[in-house]
């Protein structure tokens, strides 16, 4: 995926994840729980990249891995915004 997404995606994290470390300090595969956000901080998330893409993330991506990382999550938002173009 395009390196502007994972810009964009991480400036989402770095507003709403609450992570205790700094997100430019991990890779695009890294594990975000592992990197301490919370399932509560994945709601917030998930919103934001919601209203920041202009896109809806239907029922059965909501799960644990489609927002574990940044690479899961572009991979995401590329399959939802190829489906809507």
């Amino acid at each position: 995926m395009s390196d502007s997404l994972n810009t964009d995606i991480r400036a989402v994290l770095r507003d709403h994840a609450r992570l205790p470390v700094d997100i430019d300090s991990l890779a695009d595969d890294a594990d975000l729980f592992q990197a301490g956000m919370s399932s509560h901080s994945s709601v917030n998330v998930m919103l934001a990249l919601e209203e920041g893409f202009d896109l809806e993330f239907p029922d059965q991506m909501l799960k644990r891995s489609v927002f574990e990382s940044v690479s899961a999550i572009s991979a995401a938002i590329g399959e939802l915004q190829a489906q809507t173009s």
